[in-house]
């Protein structure tokens, strides 16, 4: 990638993605959405829902990243503590939020608005909503993290209000291109080299295997879309010389 795209981090909080009892379906939207709009998606961590390895995963890498996204721990229980986090890392105090409180007691029925309901209305200090089309209660951003939710539709819902306000660089180009029947033994040495050709882009090899057959795909990526035509142009040559059959594109399923 080159200099003009600032780049992302993605903090997934929650126990029971860790535990396996909830399959994360964030990262794959957000490492695209990010990409499309020139903000290369870095490093993803999932992390529990403990204050003290929230606070100091979030202090450690919000210097390092231009924006640092976090999935989960915004709804109404007791185990939903990524708000208070964030107020607490930040060193704010956390409160509640004028105009998410305004919203929320406007949308439950008179006496519905319960202590549970308020802390999704309970924000750090001085926080910016980001609006959530979905479910009313909103995620915030306060300086380079933003909030989202778990649910990945309100998550999508949220990260969609909020793409217009980021600030990116060049969309990030993807070529992919498969061979049937080709092993990754066989085209180290060439892809080294085209790598070695092209070292601003990400060029990756990605083996899969399936009834009949397996074989590789090659995947060049970068913001600048001609050198990723381009090396996708060699890889090609480099797959015709080991006497296979390129396809641009991903393998099928």
């Amino acid at each position: 990638m080159t200099a003009a795209n600032p780049t992302a981090c993605l903090l997934v909080i929650g126990n029971e993605v860790l535990s396996g009892r909830t399959r994360d379906l964030n990262i794959n939207f957000l490492a695209i959405r990010l990409g499309e709009i020139g903000i290369p998606l870095r490093e993803v961590r999932i992390i529990p829902d403990v204050r003290e390895t929230i606070i100091a995963t979030l202090n450690e890498v919000r210097p390092k990243f231009d924006h640092v996204f976090t999935t989960g721990g915004i709804g109404p229980t007791h185990d939903d503590i990524t708000s208070e986090c964030v107020a607490g890392a930040f060193g704010l105090p956390w409160e509640p939020h004028p105009e998410a409180w305004a919203r929320l007691e406007r949308h439950y029925k008179p006496g519905d608005f319960n202590p549970a309901r308020q802390r999704m209305a309970t924000m750090p200090r001085g926080a910016t909503l980001i609006e959530n089309a979905i479910s009313i209660a909103p995620g915030f951003t306060v300086e380079n993290v933003h909030v989202l939710a778990g649910v990945p539709r309100i998550m999508q819902a949220m990260f969609e209000s909020l793409a217009p306000t980021l600030q990116g660089g060049p969309p990030i180009a993807s070529r992919a291109v498969h061979a049937d029947g080709v092993m990754e033994g066989r085209i180290a040495e060439g892809l080294a080299a085209i790598q070695a050709r092209w070292p601003d882009l990400d060029i990756g090899s990605y083996p899969y295997y399936r009834m009949g057959g397996g074989g590789v795909a090659l995947v060049a990526k970068g913001s600048d879309a001609e050198a990723v035509e381009a090396a996708a142009h060699d890889i090609t040559v480099l797959l015709r010389a080991l006497g296979s059959h390129p396809v641009q594109g991903e393998p099928p399923v």
